[in-house]
C-alpha cells in the first residue's frame, strides 16, 4: 500500500504544478479533468497524513509511557484512531469510477400499472429534484411527456453538481439508481381501497463535458422534424420543433419535444444522444472485466428490481444491500441521502473483497 501512496503524493505534486500553470487554464476541458483527479487525491493526501501524524502520537506516547503511566491511559485511544484513519486511507485507494465526477442525465418511464405507474414516475422525479436541491445541486428537465392523471410516461432530468471531487460528484451518488423501482399502494383511482403493485424505470447516464469527449459525425445520424403533442404553449401542434435524432451505427433515438425552439430541441437532444453512447461505451468495458462487474452495485440489467417503496407500511427497501427503513414519506421528500450511502457502502466492500481476491 505504501507504494501505491507515494505514487499518488507524487501524482498530486505534479498535478498542484499542473494547475499553477495560466495556459492549462485556457483549455476548459482539460482545467477541469486535472481539478477533479487533484481533488480526489486531496482527499488522499490528507488521509495519508493523518495516518503518519497518528503513528507519531502513537510511538511517542508509548515512548512516555515507560516513565509515566499516565500516557499509557492515551494508548488504547490513539490505536483505535489509527485503525479508523487507516481503514479510511485503504478505502480511498479503491480504484474510483472515473465517472464519478461527471453531472447525469436521467430518464423516468412509467412501466407496469398504467395510470398509477406514470403518477409514481413523477414522484420519483419530485423525489430526485428534491434531493438534488439538499446537495445544491442544479436540475433541469430537458423533456417530458405527461399522463393524462398529472403524472409522466416518461420524462428526462439534467442534474448538475457543483463540487470538483468526484467523491460528491452526481454520478457517485446516483449511479446506483438505475433499475426497476416498485411501488405499493392504494391508487388514486381505486374506489375499493386495495392496494396495487404497479413500477417505474429509472436510467441513469453520466454526462458529457464537452462534446468533442464523444465524436458523431453528421453520417451518423438521422434528423426529423414533426409537431410537438401534449400540454404546451401556442405552438404546440402547430410548428415542426419536436425533434427525432437517431445514430444509425447503434440504433439509439432521442426524440426532444419540451422547448418551442426546434435548436434549443436538437441541442438537448444530442446531449443525451452522446450520454446514452458514453454509458454503451463504458458498458461494453464493463461486460469485458467480469471482475469490476461483479463488484458493483449498478447494474447495466435495467429490467433488474432494485428498491420497493411501500406507503402502507410507510417502508422503504433496497434490494441489493438489504436496507430497510420506516421513512418512506422523507424519502420521497428528498431525503435519500442513507439509500444511496447503502449503496456506496456495499459497492466499497464487494470492490475490497475483489480486491483482496486479485492480490
Amino acid at each position: 500500500m505504501l507504494a501505491s501512496v507515494q505514487a499518488l503524493l507524487a501524482e498530486h505534486a505534479q498535478l498542484q504544478s499542473q494547475l499553477s500553470d495560466a495556459s492549462v487554464h485556457a483549455n476548459p476541458t482539460l482545467a477541469k479533468k486535472l481539478n477533479r483527479r487533484y481533488a480526489e487525491l486531496n482527499a488522499i493526501v490528507a488521509a495519508y497524513h493523518s495516518v503518519n501524524s497518528l503513528q507519531e502520537d502513537l510511538a511517542a506516547a508509548k515512548e512516555m509511557a515507560k516513565e509515566d503511566e499516565e500516557f499509557a491511559a492515551e494508548i488504547p485511544t490513539l490505536e483505535e484512531k489509527l485503525h479508523e484513519a487507516n481503514e479510511k486511507l485503504r478505502r480511498l485507494l479503491i480504484p474510483r469510477d472515473p465517472d464519478d465526477g461527471r453531472d447525469v442525465i436521467m430518464e423516468i418511464k412509467a412501466g407496469e400499472g398504467g395510470a398509477e405507474s406514470a403518477l409514481f414516475a413523477a414522484d420519483l422525479l419530485r423525489m430526485y429534484i428534491q434531493y438534488a436541491n439538499g446537495k445544491g445541486w442544479k436540475t433541469e428537465i430537458l423533456d417530458k411527456n405527461e399522463s393524462d392523471l398529472g403524472g409522466y410516461k416518461d420524462v428526462q432530468l439534467a442534474i448538475k453538481g457543483n463540487s470538483a471531487d468526484p467523491a460528491e460528484g452526481v454520478w457517485a451518488h446516483l449511479k446506483y439508481e438505475g433499475g426497476v423501482h416498485r411501488v405499493q399502494r392504494v391508487p388514486v383511482t381505486e374506489t375499493q381501497g386495495r392496494i396495487h403493485t404497479s413500477a417505474a424505470g429509472v436510467l441513469v447516464f453520466p454526462e458529457v463535458d464537452e462534446p468533442e469527449e464523444v465524436e458523431i459525425s453528421p453520417n451518423e445520424i438521422r434528423i426529423d422534424v414533426f409537431r410537438s403533442s401534449g400540454p404546451g404553449g401556442q405552438s404546440v401542434n402547430t410548428t415542426d420543433s419536436a425533434v427525432r435524432i437517431t445514430h444509425l451505427p447503434t440504433g439509439i433515438v432521442v426524440s426532444m419535444q419540451n422547448e418551442k425552439s426546434q435548436l434549443q430541441n436538437r441541442e438537448a437532444a444530442m446531449r443525451v444522444l452522446r450520454a446514452r453512447l458514453l454509458a454503451a461505451q463504458q458498458e461494453a468495458i464493463d461486460a469485458e472485466q467480469s471482475a469490476a462487474r461483479k463488484s458493483q452495485v449498478r447494474t447495466v440489467d435495467r429490467s433488474e428490481r432494485i428498491r420497493t417503496y411501500n406507503f402502507p407500511e410507510n417502508r422503504i427497501a433496497d434490494h441489493r444491500t438489504g436496507y430497510k427503513a420506516y421513512n418512506l414519506d422523507q424519502v420521497m421528500d428528498g431525503a435519500l441521502e442513507p439509500v444511496v450511502q447503502s449503496a456506496i457502502s456495499a459497492d466499497e466492500e464487494a470492490r475490497l473483497a475483489a480486491l483482496g481476491e486479485a492480490s
